[in-house]
């Protein structure tokens, strides 16, 4: 009869033993569960939002919009000391540092306007010492090296590139220390023009094919 107990004891603890173990091994794997769907569900959250800022920031269907967009972007970053000078170049070709266009020059032209509405100290560096009087006008702003001054202050610098692609224009701007060369602030947009060919945009559609005409024999 002892025995008979004992090994019904015995039974007994083996069983709870293995349904403790399975009772923690299941809630371990709850767990871990629980942890990565909420590793899922967070990363989620970010690409809901980079759509959103794809769709109402990044992505503009006029030119205007995408200036102002490229402003209030550099404009919201924190680091910016807005009471520090800024100058603005002109916004170059990505494949072609050194080449720009009529259009890169709209864009910075522009930028002008929106970032000095915005509060930010923006300085005109192309200033001639002098005002230059012809027949034609006065003038103030030059492109001659040869008749600006020979330094600026410790500024911000805004630079620009643009790329074509086909029906868009891609556009970024950055703010760069120009002592440190760190980057204070950058910008991003995309100009969605939707045209075929965007040589009327940049002005560099290839001359109509034309047809020589001769008197018949």
């Amino acid at each position: 009869m002892l025995k008979t107990f004992v090994k019904a004891c015995l039974a007994t603890t083996a069983i709870i033993l293995i349904s403790g173990c399975s009772t923690n091994s299941a809630y371990t794997n709850d767990s871990s569960v629980a942890l990565a769907n909420n590793e899922v569900q967070v990363t989620k959250k970010y690409i809901q939002i980079a759509e959103d800022q794809q769709m109402n920031i990044t992505n503009q269907r006029t030119l205007e919009s995408t200036i102002n967009s490229l402003a209030t972007q550099m404009m919201r970053n924190k680091k910016m000391d807005t009471s520090k000078p800024v100058l603005i170049t002109s916004f170059v070709r990505l494949d072609n540092f050194k080449k720009t266009t009529e259009f890169g020059r709209i864009i910075s032209e522009s930028m002008i306007n929106e970032m000095s509405n915005r509060g930010f100290n923006v300085i005109e560096y192309r200033g001639q010492l002098g005002v230059s009087i012809n027949e034609k006008g006065e003038y103030f702003i030059t492109r001659n090296p040869y008749k600006l001054k020979d330094e600026i202050p410790n500024t911000y610098v805004v630079v620009g590139t643009y790329s074509r692609q086909y029906g868009r224009v891609m556009l970024n701007a950055r703010v760069i220390d120009n002592i440190t060369g760190r980057i204070i602030s950058s910008a991003r947009a995309t100009y969605m023009h939707n045209r075929r060919n965007d040589c009327i945009l940049f002005k560099d559609c290839k001359p109509a094919r034309t047809i020589k005409i001769i008197q018949e024999k």
